[in-house]
Parts: structure tokens; C-alpha cells; sequence
């Protein structure tokens, strides 16, 4: 099933009005499905209604309580925002998870996209734009239409700051609700620019759902 669901969030999210549409009317016809032979793949010999359950789950993209932070440095400062800003939303009830764009794949990371709430991206300025990871990661994002997430920015600069502007103005493109207009701290953050970063992370908790309420 993991492999399952980042096959689903990288290839298929695009598509996911559609495959509502086909589920249903597959439903409708009322067939009786022993096992399910796609063209490339596993063959589901038992239980096949387990994948289907599941492509219906992730096609509706229901957001949960959780936060992916996403993120590239260049001295650790934006580093230093984005570690506060997982501990602050951890200490709010919010399942945190940090990716820094050098470290992992983004196959990996919008796999975890795919559920979560809120998508927090954060950036140093770079040639007064961004970080060129984050800027591939957000290109490869839009591409595939994630729907019902929180979007916030974040990151630190030396002399212009304009990342947070553009990586705001790329998940205004996805129709992400922006709920804040983006931290911006010029070099390493101090106690005050660390308790920023707490302040928007309880911004975004509170823009998500509670459990009580994804449970319904």
C-alpha cells in the first residue's frame, strides 16, 4: 500500500476527479470483481476493494491534521526556521514532517503531500528569487493539482528577501489558502524571529482540521 499511494500522489493525483467518475461508474454497473489486472503493476488477487477503497480515499483528498515542511538552506538559517516551526506545530497536536529539498526525493515528499493540510515551504533569496530546489519542487507540485491545503512560506535572507513573495505566489497558483503573507527574516533568527515561527505555526494549526472533525 505505500507503494501503492506514492504510485497514486505522483502519477495518478492529476487525475483524480476523473477517477472518481470512473469508480462510480463501475459501481454502477454492479460487477462482482474477484481480481483486478492492470496493465503495469501488482495484481490484486485478494480483497481488490481494498485499492479501490483506497484510490476513493486519496482521489477526495480529504486533509488531515498534519504539516509537511518543505525546505532548502543555504547556512542553516531558513534550516533553523523550518526545525522551530516542526517543534511548534508538534506541540499544537499537528503531525509535523520536515523535508529538506537536498535530502530527499520529491516522489517521497509528495507522497506525504497527498493527505496532509498544510504544505509550508521555505526558502532562502537567492539571486532576488528562489532557491533553485525549491523552485523545481513547486513546478513539479502545480504540475500535479494537490487540492484542499493550508499554504504558508517562510525564509531567510541576506539583502532583498523576495523568496517568500514568489513561493506565495506559486501556491496562490494551486489555489492553496494562503493564511498568513510569509516570515521573512534576514540572516540567522534571533529569540524574536524564532518566536514568529511559533506564532505562524500556531496559525496553521489552527487552520486545520481537528481529528474529532476528519473523523465524520
Amino acid at each position: 500500500m505505500p507503494h501503492a499511494k506514492k504510485y497514486f500522489a505522483n502519477i495518478l493525483l492529476l487525475y483524480a476527479p476523473l477517477i472518481l467518475k470512473l469508480v462510480d461508474k463501475v459501481t454502477e454497473m454492479g460487477l462482482a470483481i474477484d481480481m483486478i489486472c492492470p496493465d503495469h503493476g501488482i495484481i490484486w488477487r485478494t480483497d481488490p476493494s481494498k485499492i479501490i477503497n483506497a484510490y476513493v480515499e486519496w482521489s477526495r483528498q480529504k486533509p488531515k491534521r498534519k504539516a509537511v515542511v518543505i525546505y532548502d538552506t543555504m547556512w542553516h538559517s531558513t534550516e533553523t526556521m523550518a526545525e522551530t516551526l516542526v517543534e511548534a506545530l508538534g506541540e499544537a497536536g499537528v503531525e509535523a514532517k520536515p523535508f529538506h529539498l537536498r535530502g530527499n526525493h520529491r516522489s517521497d515528499i509528495m507522497t506525504e503531500v497527498l493527505d496532509a493540510g498544510a504544505i509550508i515551504v521555505g526558502s532562502p533569496t537567492l539571486n532576488n528569487g528562489l532557491y533553485p530546489t525549491i523552485s523545481d519542487f513547486l513546478t513539479y507540485m502545480k504540475g500535479l493539482k494537490p487540492k484542499n491545503k493550508v499554504g504558508a512560506a517562510f525564509g531567510s535572507y541576506g539583502w532583498s528577501g523576495e523568496a517568500v513573495k514568489r513561493i506565495n505566489k506559486e501556491l496562490e497558483l494551486m489555489k492553496f489558502d494562503i493564511i498568513d503573507p510569509g516570515l521573512r527574516i534576514q540572516y540567522l533568527p534571533d529569540e524574536k524571529g524564532l518566536a514568529a515561527c511559533r506564532e505562524l505555526a500556531g496559525k496553521i494549526a489552527g487552520a486545520l482540521p481537528l481529528e474529532k472533525e476528519i473523523q465524520k
